[in-house]
């Protein structure tokens, strides 16, 4: 082999040594700059971060969830929830006036408000276990109240939601509001998992679907450095779990549609100032879908979930107009002539009627010693059942409710009187005469009017019966359906102490009371041929990341449910079809132009 030169193989030595000490130095003087920095941050700096490591709190902060959105059949957001970092005091022990005091004036600088103010804030919250003092705190509010801690053992810094209803007062007594836990169903809610400080529905579908929309929470943990009043966020554990989002069949522009018409004919109306409330509901006759429901005076749920106090003109329109009622689903009022056609289609199926009847409408009819008249004093002449709808004789359907019961005879000229084989009036009145009511009633509450509907709200009620109860001087009191049914098919009778006349009112919907619900149902189960549909206003439930205007598949589904079927013929069906609708139309010639003109030239009846 041959080998290298020598003083080839000497300069590549010393290049290999150059490289090695310069390698060294720069270790060396990397150390060095180390040990001089951590000298200089020991010495210099030291007490200053020793300080802020000591001032540096840890705290954590409930984590409210996001509730669960609200959407119309079109999409439309008709609730929904804004975040907040919130001052709230914790309640739930009860602080005494001067705890209450106390508070005010230590956050009340803080938090820009007087101490009167803050204190008269707490006072008309004080029975919620946690009372709202402030939203969309600031970073130097949080870190007063961490840093206040010892001063203000019950005052608690959290992140929470703001509701929001962004078309105010449209439907607001169906979807409700939110508000807080109350020492009154504190019980109720802690049973669920529930804390404090969370917001719960109230009334309305905030409160029927509070399960759905509510959500899960959790906790956030936050450092917060006092002296330069720097709050930062450390993360959730757990983290809060967002409410359910649902859709529902109510359509927003029908429902402004809706409440805009019954307030101007409120407001057009001679009576106006005697009309104390109102409502109306639309149907979906195929699914059953609510596609507006009115109750008036109207509501807006942005009052309670504003975060600021009910000004004194709220709070007496809220204590005196009755607004927070949802008068649609639970105030029954008398229904008039709207009963005629199922009190038709039960006097159809018993044979007291035909489509070939005929009753002569001379304004008036007698009843014992009693006569009792036409509305309106008018005299609508010979009418059969279709022509006695169009026109809402008021005679005719005295008629049906008699003849129902038994009492047979009577006219313009005639008292009438029941049967001789019922031997005494009392017998009279605890057989035939409840047999007859009974029938009416029933048939009534086979379309729906009586019972309660099932809509998906909290606070519906049922429907009323009357009689007049002659042993209490004629005063009007309840009438047991179900009881009188029972009695009847266990004993023959049921003992009431009613009158002949009772028939007559009840056949023209003045011996008993219905919600705009019930009526509304009875209206689609009778455009429906008798198939009974459950009124709902529930459409689709997504997850808190879904929703309508996403393409996401719902979790739930609400189809449409059939609860039964009123048992008639098609033909009775088509007769009383084209009666309601001779309601609006009239035949050319016939009873409602006779009825049209008597109230052209009679104004003021």
């Amino acid at each position: 082999m041959r080998k290298k030169p020598r003083e080839q193989t000497g300069k590549k030595s010393s290049r290999k040594i150059l490289r090695i000490n310069v390698v060294y130095s720069i270790i060396f003087l990397s150390f060095t700059g180390l040990i001089l920095r951590a000298a200089y941050v020991e010495v210099a700096k030291g007490p200053a971060f020793r300080s802020e490591e000591t001032s540096t709190q840890f705290t954590k902060m409930p984590l409210l969830p996001q509730r669960g959105w609200i959407y119309d059949a079109n999409g439309q957001v008709l609730a929904w929830d804004t975040p907040s970092d919130g001052i709230e005091l914790d309640n739930s022990t009860g602080n005494t006036d001067t705890e209450y005091h106390d508070v005010a004036n230590k956050l009340a600088p803080i938090l820009n408000e007087t101490p009167q103010k803050l204190y008269n804030t707490i006072i008309a919250n004080k029975s919620s276990l946690q009372i709202p003092l402030a939203t969309h705190i600031t970073d130097a509010q949080i870190a007063y109240v961490v840093e206040h801690q010892s001063e203000l053992p019950n005052v608690e810094v959290d992140q929470t939601y703001n509701r929001q209803y962004p078309y105010g007062d449209l439907a607001g007594q169906v979807l409700g509001y939110v508000g807080s836990i109350t020492a009154q169903n504190v019980g109720y809610y802690s049973k669920k998992g529930y804390i404090d400080s969370q917001k719960v529905g109230v009334g309305g579908l905030e409160e029927q679907y509070e399960s759905l929309l509510q959500g899960k929470p959790g906790t956030e943990l936050l450092t917060v450095n006092p002296s330069t009043n720097t709050v930062e966020q450390v993360g959730a554990a757990p983290p809060a779990i967002p409410g359910d989002n649902i859709q529902l069949t109510l359509d927003g522009r029908t429902q402004a549609e809706a409440q805009m018409i019954l307030k101007n004919l409120i407001d057009s109306s001679s009576s106006n100032s005697t009309i104390a409330e109102g409502s109306a509901v639309m149907l979906n006759v195929k699914t059953g879908g609510v596609l507006a429901m009115v109750s008036y005076p109207y509501l807006n749920p942005n009052w309670y979930s504003s975060g600021t106090d009910l000004t004194a003109s709220q709070i007496k329109y809220l204590t005196t107009s009755g607004a927070q009622e949802n008068y649609a689903i639970d105030a029954p009022e008398y229904p008039g002539s709207t009963v005629k056609p199922a009190n038709l289609i039960a006097a159809m199926k018993h044979g007291v009627v035909t489509p070939n009847t005929t009753v002569d409408d001379n304004g008036y009819i007698r009843i014992g010693q009693s006569i009792i008249h036409e509305d309106e004093g008018m005299a609508l002449g010979l009418l059969n059942p279709i022509e006695a709808v169009a026109v809402s004789s008021d005679v005719f359907f005295y008629e049906v409710g008699l003849d129902l019961g038994k009492w047979f005879g009577s006219s313009s000229t005639s008292g009438g009187s029941y049967p001789s084989s019922d031997g005494s009036y009392q017998n009279y009145l605890d057989t035939d005469f409840a047999k007859g009511i009974n029938t009416l009633f029933q048939g009534e509450w086979d379309f729906g009017l009586g019972p309660k509907t099932g809509i998906d709200l909290p606070g519906e009620v049922g429907g009323n019966f009357y009689i007049e109860d002659s042993d209490k001087g004629y005063e009007e009191v309840p009438y047991n359906l179900q009881q009188s049914e029972a009695s009847i098919k266990k004993t023959g009778k049921y003992v009431n102490h009613g009158t002949p006349e009772d028939l007559a009112f009840a056949g023209i919907g003045q011996s008993q009371q219905f919600t705009t619900m019930q009526l509304a149902t009875y209206a689609m189960n009778l455009a429906n041929n008798g198939k009974k549909l459950k009124p709902h206003l529930l459409s689709k439930v997504y997850s808190a990341t879904g929703g309508p205007n996403s393409n996401s598949t719902p979790l739930e589904t609400v189809n449409t449910k059939v609860e039964g079927q009123v048992q008639a013929s098609p033909a009775i069906y088509q007769l009383v079809k084209t009666a309601m609708n001779d309601v609006t139309t009239g035949a050319q010639g016939g009873p409602m132009q006779r009825h049209m003109a008597y109230l052209a030239h009679h104004p003021t009846r």
